[in-house]
């Protein structure tokens, strides 16, 4: 453990905690983090260092409630260096102090889907109701923190400290238009309570000069959570997850494909499960749909219901972790708007990629340069055309495609459109290159 001092002995310790760049997933984690901290060690403050445009609301949720149940022992402080913006602006006001560097801001925060349209109505009134609620917990004045989130409100005075301001001149105060503060306007309507430019003012203005600084930063593993919940991030993992498994199925065996759908999907599942966003009956989900793929590729020959019935599974486990725990009314579609994009996203990647390799130099050396053509003496044939009109059996179901049995030789052959048991008779039609097809002798 290592501390900053400003070179005066006090009995204060600060812990600085940056807020910075998009609200995810894996921030919460993070600030629950230095807050168990700085319980601990018996901290006198807690100076959030803020400068976000916003994100995730469950996220900024998550980490609003952390705040609000700290007890009155620890001062918290949003030291508001650049934009406080959306969720930003919901942390902030919850801690019990708000300090502003000149030309930054706090507001803009109402809702958007996953494509950018504002929120429905539902959506809009309760974040309206938790922004008040959170202003109202800080003495702050509540028909400003709603006018953050719904542009239909509109108001010409703000009661600050037992007085009634005039607000005419603030932009938000007209119905159509979303509030937005700068320091100044904050200071003057009770949002923010002082002016600063840099650490060491801040705790001045707290009366804490000379305060021991212990400074928070994101350790490796939430580094890691932060960028795999990355919404981006999180879709590619799907998509590759899915793709590979898909791309499994119509290979024999077991290759790369299914390799890299498992190590993505794991990848996707165990940053949901560190991040609190998936469940342990999610996870199950995912394990049944993934052991029906598993039974289609090695146990059941050919591509069947099993297989489609894993693939489901799988894409409704996918979707539910892509719900948060405590979900607002819009993140529903979002979850079905953010898989559908990760799944056509991925598809129009690996198309793009497939484009490009095919031209590469590594391409070349892997793959024949030139066409083998039947007229110089090249022929796909793999020698079993003696065996048309031959009689066999099927040793596994043929729907449609499975193993037989003839002259004494386990062939790999497709019906002619029938489904074939395990145990029937068969007769060989004919044999194009690798494809040998068969059907079903009718027993006498």
């Amino acid at each position: 453990m290592f501390f900053l001092s400003t070179g005066v002995l006090s009995a204060d310790l600060v812990y600085h905690v940056p807020i910075h760049k998009t609200i995810d997933l894996g921030l919460p984690a993070f600030i629950e983090r230095a807050i168990a901290e700085a319980k601990e060690d018996k901290a006198s403050a807690i100076v959030f260092d803020i400068d976000t445009f916003g994100g995730r609301v469950d996220g900024a949720t998550e980490i609003k409630n952390a705040i609000l149940q700290l007890d009155s022992s620890i001062t918290t402080v949003a030291f508001i260096t650049g934009e406080a913006a959306s969720a930003g602006a919901l942390i902030s006001l919850a801690c019990t102090k708000i300090v502003m560097t000149k030309g930054a801001s706090i507001g803009a925060a109402t809702a958007v889907d996953i494509q950018g349209n504002k929120a429905s109505e539902k959506v809009i009134s309760y974040m309206r109701s938790m922004m008040r609620s959170t202003a109202e917990a800080r003495g702050r004045s509540p028909i400003l923190a709603e006018a953050m989130v719904d542009d239909s409100i509109g108001f010409s005075h703000v009661v600050v400290r037992g007085d009634s301001l005039e607000a005419s001149d603030l932009e938000g105060s007209k119905k159509g238009k979303l509030l937005t503060l700068s320091t100044t306007q904050a200071l003057k309507f009770g949002i923010a309570d002082h002016s600063v430019e840099t650490l060491p003012e801040v705790l001045e203005f707290l009366g804490m000069s000379g305060a021991q600084i212990k400074e928070m930063d994101v350790n490796w593993s939430e580094k890691l959570v932060r960028f795999l919940t990355d919404p981006i991030v999180s879709s590619l993992l799907m998509t590759l997850g899915f793709l590979g498994l898909l791309f499994e199925i119509q290979s024999p065996g077991w290759g790369i494909p299914g390799t890299v759908g498992i190590v993505a999907l794991s990848l996707f599942f165990g940053a949901t499960l560190f991040a609190e966003l998936a469940t342990m009956e999610e996870l199950l989900i995912l394990l049944v749909g993934v052991a029906l793929v598993l039974a289609e590729v090695l146990v059941i020959p050919g591509f069947g219901v099993v297989g489609i019935m894993g693939i489901i599974t799988i894409m409704l486990g996918l979707y539910l972790m892509l719900i948060p725990k405590h979900p607002l009314p819009s993140d529903l579609s979002s979850a079905s708007w953010g898989l559908v994009i990760g799944l056509v996203g991925g598809l129009v990647g690996i198309f793009l990629m497939g484009r490009v390799l095919i031209r590469s130099r590594f391409w070349q050396k892997i793959t024949l340069p030139f066409t083998e053509r039947s007229s110089e003496g090249y022929s796909t044939s793999i020698g079993l055309e003696e065996l048309v009109g031959s009689h066999g059996e099927a040793i596994t179901d043929l729907r449609p495609a499975g193993q037989v049995s003839i002259a004494a030789r386990r062939i790999s052959a497709v019906s002619e459109g029938d489904f074939i048991n395990k145990g029937d008779s068969v007769e060989v039609l004919s044999v194009e290159g690798y494809r040998v097809m068969v059907r079903k002798l009718e027993t006498s």
